[in-house]
């Protein structure tokens, strides 16, 4: 074989475009021609992406979220599983509508004067520009995803299945249209769902207002309320049925200030006789809580907003087509004018504000459609509870079984232009609804032309949660080549624990509903990246991390792979840009073992079953292990296990014990045989570590194989080989248990050198004194030993025999004699004539001393009660351990002290 030439520099920017370029156009991505190879495989995986919004950039959120992904993808179709990925991009109608909306505005123009077919061109192309944008940011990511089957939320597909689960929803009665209290956006014009709304502490004023009670002279009721200017809606003031304060006045009336209205005090057990004045106003149109208590007790409902937010013809003329904000100004004034106004408080409350553009919300009533969840919640139970859906972590279903128990009717209708439009028409000349699969143009009651279609659009969320089904052809389920019928129901779903209900639940019941199928069986939910004070990434606080910077910087593996490091299940990730070097220090590090082992290739063959040393059995063993494990934790998504076993077993087992161990054999005067026998072993062992890797650094570990000899492996792309599989003829307990300790012994002499200043150049001798077995282990592999702890001599004694005596010509060698032990073993190492032994000891007894005082300090420290009692536990059991340490370090120091007298 000839040496092969690898850049001296780690530099991903070199050659990961090459290489994403390279897996694609050889159709690795697609289950038909990836997967090991072949394209028979029964098993299949199936991964649908969360689709992230067209308008957006992938943020570091979606960096995780990508990444934990294309891992399980990797190691999956590394298993010769059947492995499709498919992406996608959402709408996003209000984020969308947004962007286009502000584009208009710097322009000069607004949406109702481009008029709707307009509009919806011009968003189009803003949609198609942005998810060239994402796509281009997948890729360089590296996410191995199927782009020839790519979706969209509003392509003609999914379009199709929106209309038709619209209008089967509204065939099984599960969807209806009617006036209700929704969330309202003045801004956006829009109404949203509960879980589009913010909600955010905000400081405000409590203001306390007096309501004459009718019939009382001087009589009143005290009321307090953060939105005066509602009062105007007020249509009664309620107490509790038991609170003995207000018993005499129930069944009496208020005369609402400001207005010429009369409204009765009511009884109700909602209200909360311990907060505030235990009276409160009743405003059915603008609170939920209100609404509620309205229906109860068949309550007039006074709606008294525009859609734009400003006070309609409901309220006295004065106050008409004032804001929100001026009408409460006003109102105060007025109150306080005629006698009404007690006084006012700080407080702190909770706004619910617009996810889109921050707009505090309105409770508004609105005439909207809804689904009737209820039904749905009890066959998403109901699959939960027969183990059809698996949470990774399993506490995420105690948060799905509590708002699938508490869930409320969904408002689906969206007053936007971007969007799937809403399937019905209304006619003009009788009035009948109908929901169509197909376009009305003839109303099939009257026979009248005159319809209109809802101008509504329904919510982006409505296509999303029809996205694990959809995007895989259901609507055309009934063809045989549909992969509907062949990926469906999809393997996992990977997403944050933010969207739990927003998008996981919704999709698990519409599955249910329309397929009869759990639309997925794994549920890995991560947790959120956050920075390292705990903080929650955001513009605002400029925290922000973005990936294809760190890509640029680190490259693509750093990124995946300190992302998967660091993604302990059940956490979330505190995380800045220095976080990244570990990524990146380990692909260097990968780089650099593998160009030094190309780069000796010269002169060497490739030998057929090679026979193995002690040490290859071992590294076998520990391969062997490190697919077991890592295997088990992709399985389970305990992605920062398999980073920390991939990590433990290249770093410290491959490069820092076996490939050193082989240089016995490579570097040193041995025959070609031998020469030829360890090369090809180490060969394979790195062959068989770029697999074990590869899902964790693809870029690096597919760049690295494709340089191989090819004698010296399989064919083809390291993307399509096959993962390492646990070999039990591979699992050697015995040769692990032997070098473990051989490991020890080695370590335990590096560190009694640096500890006593031995320069690295200098040999020394050691004599180990152990049992029998372990004596003829280490005759064995008595060369190693001496190589790996720089020693010139090494006696080898049984515990029968105790230490034989000193060799001739070695007198001053042997002086300074410094003990340490093992378990089933003892040994000395000789330092005379390699140090000053008396500046060593005068070293030793001056940290001695130094130790003392810390300990001394430190367990007065946990003594006291007053620490204990105040300190964090974390903080306490820190200290012990420090301790700890310190007395395990002086402890080792009084050794080396009585050796050396």
């Amino acid at each position: 074989m000839k040496a092969i030439e690898m850049e001296k520099a780690y530099n991903p920017g070199t050659f990961e475009d090459r290489i994403y370029s390279q897996w694609k156009e050889s159709g690795a991505f697609k289950p038909e021609t990836g997967n090991s190879g072949t394209s028979s495989a029964e098993k299949t995986f199936t991964i649908v992406i969360p689709p992230p919004n067209v308008t957006g950039v992938l943020h570091l959120g979606h960096g995780l979220n990508n990444s934990i992904q294309d891992i399980i993808i990797r190691f999956r179709r590394m298993k010769g599983e059947k492995t499709l990925w498919v992406p996608g991009t959402d709408h996003a109608g209000i984020a969308t509508q947004h962007v286009v909306e502000k584009q208009l505005r710097e322009k000069g123009i607004s949406r109702h004067e481009l008029g709707r077919e307009k509009f919806v061109e011009e968003t189009w192309k803003v949609a198609k520009e942005h998810l060239a944008i994402i796509d281009r940011q997948l890729a360089k990511i590296g996410a191995s995803v199927d782009w020839t089957r790519e979706r969209f939320t509003l392509d003609e597909g999914l379009s199709r299945a929106v209309r038709e689960v619209f209008v089967t929803l509204y065939e099984r009665n599960l969807l209806y249209k009617g006036n209700y209290l929704v969330n309202w956006c003045c801004s956006c014009g829009t109404a949203l769902s509960d879980d589009e709304v913010d909600h955010e502490d905000m400081p405000g004023k409590m203001y306390h207002v007096r309501y004459p009670v009718v019939g009382e002279n001087g009589g009143f009721i005290e009321i307090a309320t953060t939105r005066p200017e509602t009062m105007l809606g007020d249509t009664a003031v309620a107490v509790h049925p038991d609170d003995e304060r207000y018993k005499n006045l129930v069944g009496k009336k208020v005369l609402l200030p400001l207005t010429d209205r009369k409204i009765p005090i009511i009884a109700d057990p909602y209200v909360d006789r311990e907060f505030g004045t235990g009276a409160v106003k009743i405003t059915p149109a603008h609170d939920p809580n209100d609404w509620e208590l309205a229906k109860r007790h068949n309550l007039e409902i006074i709606n008294i907003l525009t859609p734009q937010g400003k006070l309609n013809d409901e309220v006295p003329e004065k106050y008409r087509c004032l804001s929100i904000q001026d009408g409460r100004e006003q109102v105060l004034l007025d109150l306080k004018d005629n006698g009404y106004f007690l006084h006012d408080e700080e407080i702190t409350h909770a706004l619910g504000h617009c996810y889109r553009c921050n707009t505090v919300i309105e409770p508004f009533l609105s005439e909207q459609w809804f689904v009737r969840m209820k039904p749905l919640a009890e066959k998403g139970l109901a699959s939960w509870r027969r183990g059809e859906l698996i949470f990774y972590p399993r506490r995420w279903e105690n948060t799905y079984q509590h708002w699938m128990e508490n869930i409320r009717d969904w408002c689906i209708s969206r007053q936007l232009w971007w969007g799937h439009r809403i399937p019905a028409w209304t006619c003009a000349g009788c009035g009948e609804l109908t929901v169509s699969r197909t376009d009305i143009t003839v109303c099939p009651k009257c026979g009248s032309e005159k319809t209109t279609q809802d101008p509504d659009v329904v919510d982006t969320w409505f296509s999303s949660w029809l996205w694990p089904f959809t995007t895989l052809g259901w609507e055309n389920a009934e063809c045989n080549t549909s992969d509907y019928n062949t990926y469906y129901p999809t393997t996992a779903l990977v997403t944050a624990y933010d969207i739990i209900f927003f998008w996981v639940a919704r999709m698990i019941m519409a599955g249910l509903e329309f397929t009869g199928k759990a639309p997925f069986r794994d549920i890995y939910i991560h947790g959120l990246i956050r920075d390292k004070k705990g903080r929650k990434m955001s513009k605002s606080l400029g925290n922000g991390l973005d990936p294809l910077e760190l890509v640029d910087e680190f490259g693509a593996d750093a990124l995946k792979f300190t992302l998967a490091f660091m993604c302990a299940q059940g956490q979330d990730l505190l995380i800045d840009k220095e976080s990244f070097k570990l990524g990146s220090k380990f692909a260097n590090k990968v780089w650099n073992a593998s160009r030094y082992i190309l780069m000796n290739l010269e002169g060497r063959n490739i030998v057929k079953n090679p026979s193995l040393l002690p040490v290859d059995k071992w590294i076998y063993s520990r391969l062997n292990n490190a697919a077991h494990d890592m295997s088990a934790a992709f399985c389970s998504y305990r992605f920062n296990d398999a980073g920390i076993a991939a990590y433990e077993f290249f770093w410290n087992d491959f490069c820092d014990w076996y490939v050193e161990a082989t240089k016995l054999s490579i570097k040193r005067e041995t025959s070609d045989a031998e020469k030829d026998r360890a090369t090809t072993v180490l060969l394979d062992v790195l062959c068989q570590a770029l697999k074990l890797l590869h899902p964790l650094i693809p870029f690096v570990t597919e760049e690295i194989y494709g340089k191989f000899p090819e004698e010296s492996r399989p064919g083809g792309l390291l993307i399509n080989a096959r993962y390492p599989e646990f070999d039990n003829n591979l699992h050697d307990p015995e040769a692990e248990k032997h070098f473990a300790f051989l490991q020890d012994l080695v370590r335990q002499i590096r560190t009694c050198r640096s500890e006593c200043t031995v320069q690295p150049d200098k040999k020394l001798v050691a004599a180990v004194k152990t049992n029998a077995v372990l004596s003829g282990f280490l005759k064995e592999n008595s060369e190693l030993v001496k190589l790996l702890a720089g020693l010139e001599e090494l006696q080898i004694n049984t515990e029968e025999k105790g230490y034989e005596s000193k060799p001739e010509n070695t007198e001053a060698a042997m002086d300074g004699g410094v003990g340490f032990a093992g378990t089933d073993w003892e040994a000395v190492l000789f330092l005379g004539g390699a140090v000053d032994l008396k500046s060593v000891k005068a070293k030793f007894e001056k940290n001695l001393e130094r130790d003392k005082k810390y300990i001394a300090a430190l367990e007065a420290k946990i003594a006291n009660p007053d620490f204990i009692k105040n300190a964090p536990p974390e903080l306490v059991e820190a200290e012990k351990q420090k301790c700890a340490e310190a007395k395990e370090r002086t402890g080792k120091i009084e050794v080396y002290l009585k050796d050396l007298k």
